[in-house]
């Protein structure tokens, strides 16, 4: 993407954007987006396979009342937005409204611009916005936790179908979930931090069974597997903690 030569110069003309859905029926949409991780899918069933992930807050709900989701989104489902229709600003009433005038070519969002119009690149400056919204994996949140911001999120696929998403905290705390059919569900809550503070970054590493946690002062490192706090065979299969079998 080199820009235009008048119109968008030094400005990307292949900017798109489209919304994110991550909400629970009867509730304020989560619309703030904290991080995403990508994970390809290499599921046959592509149906019941998720390529992002994504940590949200809601606008609407601050402080201690608020609540964090993860939600989950395939690949088709974000091409299939972005190959749709557009919004446009009514300069007159100030709201976005569908556009529904001819298909520019090249048309916004294309990789290969060529030599464009200004016409063509007037209309990707106007015409950024998708009318369609991504809804999310399964039509819902994977999780939503009460009282916790989640900083980041990064993605292990463990044996079998079930993938294993930790979720740091911006009080220092590790959430490790896993991923089940319908939903997640949390397996271990870890304090990193003798004092809170909020985690910058995770890295997997896999090979390893290690979560590399980056924060102020330094770098943790975080075994992925914790099975000795399960004392019973009844206790480790009722936590499905997919790092542990008894």
């Amino acid at each position: 993407d080199v820009g235009g030569d008048k119109v968008l110069q030094k400005k990307w003309t292949t900017f798109l954007k489209a919304q994110l859905e991550c909400s629970e029926p009867g509730h304020f949409p989560f619309n703030v987006i904290h991080h995403a991780f990508a994970l390809p899918c290499n599921d046959s069933d592509s149906d019941g396979c998720a390529d992002f992930y994504a940590v949200f807050t809601s606008q609407w709900q601050a402080g201690r009342a608020g609540s964090a989701a993860v939600c989950a989104y395939r690949q088709e489902d974000l091409e299939e937005v972005f190959e749709g229709k557009y919004k446009e600003l009514n300069k007159e009433s100030s709201r976005w409204t569908v556009y529904s005038g001819p298909d520019m070519s090249p048309r916004p969002g294309s990789c290969s611009m060529g030599a464009s119009s200004d016409m063509a690149l007037s209309f990707m400056k106007n015409h950024f916005l998708m009318d369609g919204k991504v809804s999310p994996l399964h039509g819902q949140p994977l999780l939503v936790k009460s009282d916790v911001t989640y900083t980041r999120i990064t993605v292990h696929e463990t044996h079998g179908p079930q993938q294993c998403p930790p979720c740091p905290t911006d009080k220092g705390l590790l959430h490790k979930a896993v991923e089940l059919p319908e939903s997640a569900h949390i397996v271990e809550s870890i304090q990193l931090f003798a004092a809170p503070e909020p985690v910058k970054n995770l890295l997997l590493a896999p090979g390893k069974g290690i979560l590399y946690v980056g924060y102020s002062r330094g770098v943790l490192q975080v075994p992925l597997a914790n099975c000795s706090l399960h004392q019973s065979c009844a206790e480790c299969v009722l936590a499905r903690d997919p790092y542990c079998a008894w």
